[in-house]
């Protein structure tokens, strides 16, 4: 049964319409149960996972945790959450709400009983750390203090209470952890920012403005040693600043989800530096970073040059707008899908707009690494 307060709170949750994944381990499922009880859960949970098991926790975090009932644990399950919760709705307004705890158990623990619960969105981390009387409560009394807590932190999270409020013991306590954040890649997938830079020292995301760089796009599933030299290579040529560009929107392929470009930009662990952008087609990058140099392989030439990926397919109208903000191209020899290695011949360009293209000759770069070849392995 649900108290009053706990059912007024799980009805305003509701009618807020946040979706919320939730991450729990430990304790937390009365906290779903009441959720799911009260109409209108479906506005409000996008997927909730019981993380009972050590090999679960290991799956979701990636790792296995220093200390399993921590702050570190619950924020890091909140942020893997958070991540899920994008992949699933895209939404601004999505919630992450994750939970560690140990309880009473039909044997003896040491420690404290207690819990970290920490809730992720797009502007705030909050984290409650609770300690219990051990020995005070049964296992279903200290799982619905808990509970309890979710939903409060929950409410706090979607802004329909003031405040976390839990009635407990004198000598029990709780500690609250707010820390600002903010998801610029959330902002690029969103639309509301146009390039964003990975940070590889903080794992994190800051935006950009680029002009008068040396661009690799690719999709760097994964990056290896033939794209850092053949970005090296163009900067050579270019005298210009060089970055890879992850475009988070394709034009021949789905849009990647936000733990996939997560993922992908993990892999930039030193230079070159990533950027990321929403920018598909070659006419997008240009006016987004003018005065830029794009790398292509031959393969991306011939794309480039297919009138399916223009408006009217104009390929001219279109290269006369790359132009326009002062952008060319640097272009390397590919073995394409028939096995054979193709050099750049600008012949297959319209005469018109040849000047824009410098070939890359097979002495100076030839690199046949490819990331297919690396993820069949």
């Amino acid at each position: 049964m649900i108290d009053s307060t706990t059912l007024d709170q799980i009805i305003a949750i509701h009618q807020a319409a946040r979706p919320t994944v939730i991450e729990y381990a430990g304790a937390g499922s009365q906290a779903l149960w009441w959720l799911h009880s009260v109409a209108g859960s479906s506005r409000t949970i996008l997927e909730a996972t019981d993380r009972y098991s050590r090999n679960s926790m290991v799956d979701l975090l990636k790792q296995q945790p220093a200390q399993f009932v921590s702050q570190a644990t619950a924020v890091a399950m909140a942020h893997a959450g958070y991540r899920r919760a994008m992949d699933l709705s895209n939404n601004a307004a999505v919630v992450a709400l994750a939970c560690t705890a140990t309880i009473a158990t039909d044997r003896v623990k040491f420690g404290n009983h207690g819990c970290w619960v920490t809730t992720r969105d797009q502007h705030h981390i909050i984290s409650y750390g609770l300690t219990l009387s051990k020995g005070v409560r049964d296992r279903s009394g200290e799982e619905a203090v808990i509970s309890t807590l979710l939903v409060q932190a929950l409410a706090y999270a979607v802004g329909v209470i003031p405040a976390v409020i839990l009635d407990l013991r004198p000598d029990e306590r709780i500690e609250i952890i707010t820390t600002p954040c903010h998801d610029v890649l959330g902002d690029l997938v969103r639309g509301a920012t146009p390039i964003v830079e990975y940070q590889s020292a903080t794992n994190d995301f800051v935006t950009k403005t680029i002009s008068n760089a040396t661009i690799l796009s690719g999709s760097f599933n994964p990056i290896h040693n033939g794209h850092r030299e053949l970005l090296a290579t163009a900067m050579r040529m270019s005298g210009q600043v060089g970055y890879c560009e992850l475009s988070v929107i394709n034009a021949d392929k789905p849009a990647l989800l936000y733990s996939v470009i997560s993922q992908r930009a993990s892999l930039f662990t030193a230079s070159p530096a990533l950027i990321l952008t929403r920018a598909p087609r070659f006419i997008d990058k240009a006016a987004l970073m003018p005065g830029s140099t794009f790398v292509l392989g031959y393969d991306t030439v011939v794309r480039l040059l297919n009138p399916k990926y223009y408006p009217d397919g104009d390929v001219s109208g279109s290269l006369a707008q790359i132009a326009q903000h002062d952008c060319r191209f640097i272009v390397a020899g590919r073995i394409t899908d028939d096995g054979v290695f193709h050099s750049f011949d600008a012949q297959i360009v319209p005469s018109e707009w040849r000047h824009l293209f410098t070939a890359i000759d097979e002495q100076t770069f030839r690199n046949d690494v490819s990331s297919t070849a690396i993820r069949s392995m």
